[in-house]
């Protein structure tokens, strides 16, 4: 190699830079180290303590700031270790560059010892693409095409596998940067064709789901309901809100059943759905999937989730842009609808009780949370508690896992943090965590306070996995064993990351505790224990 030729690891970092994803989320291993070396003062390096927590926050960030995000995990055994992170992506729409190290290429056909053997078929079917370069030349290439790919909708995660002698190899000269559309218009004739039916319908109903807020559509999707007057859902169990909480037109969520939602929808002839799955079922109460005479139209940009609905007609193309173009072509119902902001009010439910209910603790939490602060949270029994008293109302506020998987919560809280730090944005981030969640990810917390990000962590402490106990019921299981978490000491755990901590048991130090959190140089975990409530699963 001559003195002006450049290294694989060179044009790839140069490449890197044009695409703005300067910020390296990981856990280093051996086999990255290569990469890794020199590392560029201009570049971030986020180190967290285990592949799936690094991969999560990955996730958060790349949701805060609206752009790709950069993960290096360690081989084979750091790639099985962020799995259950990467379905979340996957689930979630996020674009995320997973990069794993590989073993030298000399060395990969006698299989030594961190070889990632079939390198492309561990991360599958839970990214768009998976690919290791044929020739370390390829590298800078591979990862401009990684980034097309992730970002193209449906936008999620991608998977390049790395022998770690490429990047001292001469590069072909500077990499091919190219920019790529992350949006797909709607067919204007069959969108006009919904906006036809749309307005034949005499009870329309909407249902906007995570699509609709990633897109930045949350303005269009309010002034499309308040033309229809038309009453608005959201889909079952959402990763992201996608319409205020507190309207006139919100009716909460849907269930999660196949005959919750036919019982909701009764009475409706058309149903509109944008953005979401049709629908996210969980568990199985069998039934019709509509009421008898109700129609169903879909827009989505993912054509997976097109195909996979049981019922109805559907349109590939962006939610925003559906949007607005479908608010131009639908006829005007009704005068714009009052906002209510009186969801939850300042009163405390339950104030008195011992140990808490999660009533109390989320009413407390609405009367000090601060209006712009998101709300990440992972407490799955006490779901409905927190859509009562802490609604969503404006967009970008609300992140919840999109797997089902738990242990997700806590460190993309802590992405989500450092994404508005680095887009200059000023904000607490509130995350509400079940004490069974928070033992998934604890280690999390320690980015969190290296980084002195400002996270309040609000963990409800009922000794239990409830949500499993009201599963048990539905499915007619008793005995199953494992279901109570008794002697954890989460206060403890937290100040041995790092972390400021407190224990309260009334409302009044929940408060208390919470307001100084919001004035803290750092994160806080706040421990409540509380009452048991088994979830409703209809």
């Amino acid at each position: 190699m001559t003195k002006n030729e450049k290294t694989v690891q060179e044009v790839t970092y140069d490449l890197l830079r044009s695409l703005e994803l300067t910020t390296v989320f990981g856990n280093p291993g051996s086999t990255e180290q290569t990469f890794l070396k020199r590392f560029p003062d201009d570049f971030t390096y986020v180190l967290g303590l285990q592949e799936a927590s690094v991969l999560a926050m990955a996730d958060g960030f790349a949701q805060s700031t609206g752009r790709p995000a950069l993960v290096n995990v360690h081989t084979g055994a750091g790639t099985g270790n962020a799995m259950g992170s990467l379905v979340a992506a996957s689930k979630g729409n996020t674009p995320l560059i997973v990069t794993a190290g590989q073993q030298t290429r000399e060395m990969v056909l006698c299989d030594p010892y961190l070889t990632n053997r079939d390198e492309t078929l561990l991360p599958m079917p839970w990214v768009k693409w998976a690919y290791q370069p044929a020739r370390a030349e390829d590298v800078p290439a591979a990862f401009m095409r990684a980034y097309a790919v992730a970002l193209q909708p449906p936008a999620g995660p991608v998977f390049l596998s790395i022998p770690l002698d490429d990047w001292d190899k001469p590069a072909e000269g500077s990499a091919v940067v190219r920019t790529v559309s992350d949006r797909i218009s709607p067919d204007a004739e069959r969108l006009r064709g919904f906006a036809d039916r749309v307005n034949r319908a005499q009870r329309p109903l909407l249902v906007f789901g995570p699509e609709v807020d990633r897109s930045h559509a949350w303005d269009a999707g309010v002034a499309l309901a308040e033309k229809l007057g038309a009453p608005v859902y959201s889909g079952p169990l959402p990763d992201r809100v996608s319409f205020p909480e507190n309207h006139s037109l919100y009716q909460g969520q849907l269930p999660m059943t196949i005959a919750g939602v036919n019982e909701a929808l009764q009475g409706h002839d058309l149903v509109l759905v944008i953005g979401a799955q049709v629908f996210r079922y969980y568990p199985y109460v069998p039934g019709e999937y509509l009421p008898t005479g109700t129609e169903l139209l879909q827009i989505t940009s993912d054509p997976t989730m097109a195909g996979a609905a049981p019922v109805g007609d559907s349109v590939l193309g962006d939610a925003r842009l559906a949007l607005e173009q479908l608010a131009g072509m639908v006829d005007d119902r009704s005068s714009v609808p009052a906002m209510t902001t009186s969801v939850g009010g300042h009163d405390i439910a339950d104030a008195e009780s011992s140990p808490l209910t999660p009533a109390a603790v989320f009413s407390t939490l609405g009367t000090v949370k601060p209006a712009d602060a998101p709300l990440v949270t992972e407490s799955t029994s006490t779901m409905a508690q927190q859509v009562r008293w802490l609604p969503t109302t404006r967009t970008g506020s609300f992140f919840a896992t999109a797997s089902g998987g738990i242990g997700w919560g806590v460190p993309a809280a802590v992405g989500i943090a450092l994404g508005d730090r680095a887009r200059g944005v000023k904000r607490t981030v509130v995350a509400t965590i079940g004490d069974g969640s928070f033992q998934y990810s604890v280690q999390a917390i320690w980015t969190a306070a290296q980084h002195r990000l400002p996270v309040v962590f609000v963990v409800l402490r009922n000794a239990e996995y409830s949500i499993l106990k009201a599963f048990a019921l539905l499915e007619k299981t008793p005995g199953v064993p494992g279901l109570d978490l008794p002697g954890l000491d989460i206060a403890s755990i937290a100040e041995g990351f790092g972390c400021r901590s407190v224990n309260v048991d009334t409302t009044e130090k929940l408060a208390e505790a919470f307001t100084s959190a919001l004035e803290a140089d750092g994160p806080t975990v706040i421990v409540v224990p509380t009452e048991p409530e088994l979830a409703h699963l209809g």
